[in-house]
């Protein structure tokens, strides 16, 4: 069967004028499904607020030839500080628990062991800060690690309520401005996110924690909270209407 160069030529432009439909109709679904009038924004929200909680951490290192006789030693020194702890332990106030433990081998320039060191931890937190930092002066068989300070769970979930009743308002002003920047009557509300954060604990150098202590034994250690900030973000999408 023989095919001129008319009947080529034809079926060509046919084709070609198929494939141009049916390109143009799949942009046209393409910008059917595309979202219009969609502005992506966020907006924040922030209250400055008293730290209410302390952590102090307090620990010791031991070293010893005999693995069994550090462990004793750790035990002993965590236990005379747990006795002491434990009788001025109110929930809420002052809670006590243990920390890290670790006991490891020590090893010379031959690789060999040539001792053992241990560490135990003892953590006193809570909202009575008088109660924590006096505790800790009397605590002698331990030395001051961390000192930080934070906000108690209830503290926190009263502030972030007011931190993202600020968010979403200014969230919601902001949709609304922005509606009628562009010449809509309003908005709707396509998808939302919020985000809280604060700072959490924060903690003091170690150097002043050990002065502290260092400046009368049974003294009460010198603290002092500070306060923080907890900021909530509420972002998200709006259709224009």
């Amino acid at each position: 069967m023989r095919f001129n160069r008319s009947m080529i030529a034809t079926k060509y432009i046919a084709t070609l004028a198929l494939l141009t439909g049916a390109s143009g109709l799949f942009a046209q679904q393409n910008a059917a499904n595309f979202p219009q009038n969609v502005v992506q924004l966020s907006a924040s929200g922030s209250v400055e607020v008293q730290q209410d909680m302390l952590s102090i951490s307090m620990n010791t290192v031991r070293d010893g030839s005999d693995a069994n006789a550090v462990q004793t030693q750790l035990k002993t020194a965590l236990d005379a500080a747990l006795a002491i702890a434990k009788a001025a332990a109110a929930p809420g106030q002052l809670d006590v628990r243990t920390g890290n433990f670790s006991l490891y081998p020590r090893y010379g320039q031959n690789g060999k062991p040539i001792g053992w060191q241990g560490t135990t931890e003892l953590i006193l937190e809570g909202r009575d800060i008088a109660r924590i930092s006096t505790t800790a002066g009397k605590i002698q068989t331990l030395t001051m690690g961390n000192v930080g300070f934070g906000l108690s769970r209830e503290q926190r979930t009263k502030v972030e309520g007011e931190a993202q009743t600020q968010a979403i308002t200014r969230f919601k002003a902001k949709a609304a401005d922005v509606a009628k920047d562009f010449g809509f009557t309003g908005y709707t509300l396509r998808e939302v996110s919020v985000n809280a954060n604060d700072q959490g604990f924060n903690p003091n150098p170690r150097v002043m924690a050990m002065q502290a202590k260092a400046m009368s034994s049974d003294a009460p250690v010198p603290v002092e909270a500070g306060r923080t900030t907890v900021l909530v973000t509420v972002s998200g999408s709006v259709q224009l209407k």
